[in-house]
């Protein structure tokens, strides 16, 4: 509105100088400059009004130590041998593994590691400097930004929040200006990145053009590691590992690598049972942990399909939307009930698709009901076996995989799709805008070995 303000002025300026200069019997001449003046306004109203493009400049995955790394057999002899665990806790966990998809690399903190495991206010303060500040310099040494044009930092980590505030902590270390606008979200769980990509593209809508934001997600899992036997609980050890993300957003093109398209986020936690199928608490014997409801997929499923409800008419084709529409009206109105509802063609949209690691079976049901094929999962599927659930970074390591595959082009779309505690449903869509010129992430090292065979373990 500053900009239309200052367009008026001058026009007005202009307009006085014109009808002074020019013939007083020239009234078509003066309506002529009326017409232009009204076309410049209206043309500055426009652009100070219009939704400024966001862009992703480029993002940096955590790589972590082969000191960390956490095979299956040393997680089956670990619960044989603890004291805390029972026999039957013990055979529970050796069925999950074998029935995963999970690889041999996965990684958890040392402090995990132990017969006891104990993880106090100190160790998960560094594990959360650990994570944070390693994709942090990995991106800073991508993008080579300044540091003092960075205006807004959002981070999000569920079960671990500090005082001072993981925000807090990396304004310390990295010296961040001091009207810096600062975020630290938390209890959202693996759908709060892309909450968190949602939030800074909102706020740098109405900042100054060219502002970047800063957004770190992750997940420090030491704190959340159960040590009881029930079984419910006993999950998130078994689904969850470390990993984190840094992305830099901003209103400028210059160097970036993604267009941000659609964000939808969709929340059912009005109702008792979405609210409840992820919950943290404590067992019959006083151990915290989160226990997963068996209303888990039936929860997420409903979630999802709101979402889609959403989102379908802001990213499909016409003809797409229009069988979608004629179907359901024909199912309601003509009492057609044998017919199945049709799903959308979700490939005419996106090229590439980011899906929740929160286990096989979340893959598969995400597959089915969206009609993808398996090259289309086949990121989510190597990510749950390489790195498991890192929780909110997830959807970023499938999206190093398909660079690293070196199949993201120029003008790809690629869909994310976050579920999360409350119950959450969030989806974001990107396209691509410069693909990555090198496979320097967390990839890197493995990438020749992918994909891999997991039918056998699903």
């Amino acid at each position: 509105m500053i900009l239309a303000t200052a367009v008026l002025t001058k026009v007005a300026q202009w307009l006085s100088t014109a009808h002074k200069t020019m013939p007083q019997s020239s009234d078509i001449c003066l309506i002529h400059l009326l017409l232009v003046a009204l076309l410049i306004v209206t043309a500055a109203i426009y652009l100070a009004l219009r939704p400024r493009n966001v862009y992703l400049v480029d993002y940096s995955c955590f790589r972590p130590s082969s000191n960390f790394r956490y095979p299956k057999a040393t997680s089956v002899e670990h619960a044989r041998l603890s004291p805390l665990i029972d026999d039957s806790t013990a055979n529970f966990i050796a069925s999950i593994h074998e029935r995963s998809g999970m690889g041999d690399q996965t990684y958890f903190p040392p402090v995990v590691m132990h017969m006891e495991p104990y993880c106090g206010l100190d160790e998960a303060r560094t594990e959360a400097e650990l994570v944070v500040f390693s994709v942090i310099d990995d991106l800073l040494a991508k993008t080579c930004i300044n540091l003092d044009a960075v205006g807004v930092l959002i981070t999000n980590c569920s079960l671990f929040c500090p005082v001072p505030s993981i925000a807090d902590m990396i304004v310390n270390r990295y010296k961040l200006r001091g009207d810096l606008r600062v975020m630290n979200l938390s209890g959202m769980a693996c759908s709060a990145s892309v909450t968190a990509v949602g939030l800074a593209s909102n706020i740098l809508r109405f900042m100054p053009w060219g502002s970047y934001a800063l957004v770190v997600s992750t997940e420090i899992v030491g704190p959340c590691y159960y040590v009881g036997n029930k079984r419910s609980m006993q999950l998130t050890n078994l689904l969850f590992r470390m990993g984190g993300v840094a992305k830099l957003l901003s209103t400028s093109r210059s160097k970036a690598r993604f267009r941000l398209g659609h964000f939808t986020r969709t929340i059912t936690a009005a109702s008792n049972t979405a609210y409840r199928c992820v919950y943290q608490e404590e067992d019959e014997k006083g151990n915290l942990g989160i226990a997963l409801s068996k209303d888990l997929m039936v929860v997420a499923g409903d979630a999802l399909t709101a979402n889609i409800t959403s989102t379908a008419p802001l990213v499909l084709p016409a003809s797409e939307l229009f069988k979608y529409g004629f179907l359901c009206m024909a199912k309601k109105v003509l009492h057609w009930r044998k017919i199945r509802p049709y799903i959308p063609n979700f490939c005419v949209a996106f090229d590439h698709f980011c899906i929740h690691v929160g286990g096989p079976a979340v893959i598969t049901s995400v597959q089915h009901g969206l009609g993808l094929s398996d090259k289309h999962v086949e990121p989510s599927r190597m990510t749950l076996h390489r790195f498991r659930n890192q929780s909110t970074s997830l959807v970023w390591y499938e999206l190093a995989y398909i660079e690293a595959k070196g199949r993201m082009k120029k003008g790809n779309r690629v869909w994310m799709i976050g579920f999360g505690a409350g119950y959450e449903c969030n989806t974001i869509g990107w396209m691509c805008i410069q693909p990555s010129s090198g496979a320097d992430g967390p990839w890197a090292s493995c990438i020749r070995h992918y994909p891999v065979d997991v039918s056998n373990k699903v």
